[in-house]
């Protein structure tokens, strides 16, 4: 067995393990011979996978959930898997955070403590309050865990109607009663500009909108245009932000620059998948989680 971690450090971690470990983090030449498995650095843009060699290399471990450009980046014959059960606890954690912010107008507060201004404003909270969450998979499901206690309405929506979810083509109908809408659903054709003009008109005054999914989910410049409603994201299109976006000082916004998986829970849990992904192949079983095959 065969392993290319990105950074020295996993050397350590994973040193019990009946495999020789080398460093590469995809930047410059792929290492000689074959790998079994390679841990793709966290949030590398998929274009760097153009020039691996899949002849030369068994599984691609892919550190997000997200893989939305990898099938286009990677040649023929590839074998991509995706990290499902290390981010979507983390980011729902981060969704819940923006969220509370949002709702409760903490962004003022931080405005009067810069000033060293004793000021008190009313806000909506979530108590009583109904909250749209677009996307029922991994995130959305630790969505609504975290949210239970919090005395709100939890509407769920996805991609068709089932039992205690909505689809998305009853959004028209359901959005004039939210007071919150959160986004957690992957980047696909018909969710990419889900978040338009005519989506954001169709929501209430007071209502705040929190996307934790991908950036092209929601038209920036509908958000930024308007600035009508509260909004706080995680992730943005164009990303980085460029410093001259009017969304920097939009009123009642939040903007945190795609930290959603960045907490002390990422390391264990990648950790725990490559050790899974190496038992599957020394047992020569199917890895888990495999997402593109080129």
């Amino acid at each position: 067995m065969r392993i290319s971690v990105p950074e020295q450090v996993w050397t350590g971690i994973l040193a019990d393990l009946d495999a020789e470990i080398v460093v590469w983090d995809g930047s410059d030449a792929q290492p000689d011979g074959h790998l079994d498995l390679v841990l793709w650095p966290y949030m590398a843009r998929p274009d760097a996978m153009r020039d691996v060699d899949p002849a030369r290399i068994g599984l691609i471990q892919g550190q997000s959930l997200g893989y939305d450009g990898v099938a286009e980046a990677l040649p023929g014959g590839a074998t991509y898997a995706n990290a499902v059960g290390v981010h979507e606890g983390a980011t729902a954690e981060l969704a819940i955070a923006l969220l509370l912010a949002a709702t409760r107008r903490l962004g003022e507060f931080r405005d009067a403590q810069r000033e060293r201004v004793w000021k008190k404003h009313w806000s909506p909270g979530l108590i009583d309050r109904r909250v749209l969450l677009v996307g029922v998979g991994g995130i959305g499901g630790e969505v609504v865990t975290r949210l239970d206690g919090f005395g709100a309405d939890v509407v769920r929506v996805g991609s068709t109607a089932r039992e205690g979810v909505h689809g998305t083509d009853e959004l028209p109908d359901l959005l004039p009663d939210a007071d919150a809408v959160i986004l957690a659903v992957p980047l696909t054709e018909s969710t990419t500009g889900l978040v338009d003009a005519d989506f954001l008109a169709r929501l209430p005054d007071t209502a705040v909108v929190v996307n934790v999914s991908r950036g092209k989910v929601v038209v920036t410049d509908a958000v930024a245009e308007g600035g009508r409603i509260g909004f706080a994201s995680d992730v943005f299109d164009p990303e980085p932000l460029p410093s001259d976006h009017p969304l920097w000082s939009t009123p009642n916004t939040f903007i945190t620059p795609h930290v959603g998986g960045m907490s002390s829970s990422m390391r264990n849990r990648v950790e725990a998948l490559v050790r899974r992904q190496v038992a599957h192949l020394e047992a020569g079983e199917e890895p888990d989680h495999v997402v593109v095959r080129t």
